[in-house]
């Protein structure tokens, strides 16, 4: 094969090359400024829970409201609601937390509107066996409100619906409890009428008498944003650095051809 055979082909190769990095370098840095643009979202949502969760409460939305709940605008909000505990009716989620293993204790609060709100009181340890599921309560009655109760005022962070993770999902028949789903958990109590979502009491006096622990709410947002940001840039100049070094060393190849 003759050397002017070679020399097209070379160039070709090298063309194609040239067009893959600038496809590559393009791309990692669109994904670094992605994750930029992410970085200064999350951000703004930090400071936007850090300013809900240290607010006066205000009074929890009412079922009028509930349709137009969102996590990005009312998580984490502190709020505030009156009514009576429907007891016996508690429900015991797993939890894991540095005190060790245990529960996060869920009662309905029956409000003054009728409607059902999940109080998740606080958290209990596991007894000296550990961690096991808890006999289900009985089902609810038509109307479980109308038996009345003492009155009493909760005020914590509200938080919004969470659904079974992919790695444990809840098992309502057998009364195991992974997450605080309390639609899943109204369901199978036979509740009506649950707000989409529960209320991280505050410590309060349940803890003085040894009731569950209030006040654990932990509010903790993943930030990689800059470190993702980082990669990608640096993966881009990775690529433009080996453009580079494949079109400077062609052009010497040219030359000492010549």
């Amino acid at each position: 094969m003759t050397a002017g055979a070679q020399r097209p082909r070379s160039r070709a190769l090298r063309v194609s090359l040239a067009f893959a990095a600038g496809l590559m370098f393009a791309g990692f840095f669109a994904l670094g400024t992605w994750q930029l643009f992410r970085l200064q979202w999350k951000l703004a949502l930090i400071e936007r829970v850090e300013q809900r969760v240290h607010a006066a409460p205000v009074e929890a939305p009412g079922a009028a409201l509930w349709p137009q709940l969102s996590a990005e605008a009312d998580d984490y909000r502190r709020v505030k609601l009156s009514g009576f505990y429907l007891r016996g009716s508690d429900t015991q989620v797993l939890a894991s937390l540095d005190r060790g293993i245990g529960y996060w204790v869920l009662t309905p609060l029956c409000r003054d509107d009728g409607a059902i709100v999940m109080v998740n009181r606080g958290f209990i340890r596991a007894g000296s066996g550990g961690w096991a599921p808890q006999p289900a309560p009985p089902a609810a009655a038509a109307n479980p409100c109308a038996a009345g109760g003492d009155p009493v005022t909760v005020t914590g962070l509200m938080r919004l619906n969470e659904v079974s993770g992919r790695l444990r999902q809840n098992e309502p028949a057998r009364n195991y409890w992974y997450t605080r789903d309390v639609q899943a958990i109204a369901r199978a109590r036979g509740l009506p009428a649950v707000a989409p979502y529960f209320v991280d009491a505050d410590a309060g006096a349940a803890a003085a008498e040894g009731g569950p622990l209030g006040g654990l709410t932990v509010v903790s947002f993943p930030n990689n944003h800059l470190v993702y940001a980082v990669t990608w840039y640096a993966l881009a100049l990775m690529i433009a650095g080996a453009a580079a070094w494949v079109v400077r060393d062609g052009r010497r190849s040219q030359t000492a051809e010549a």
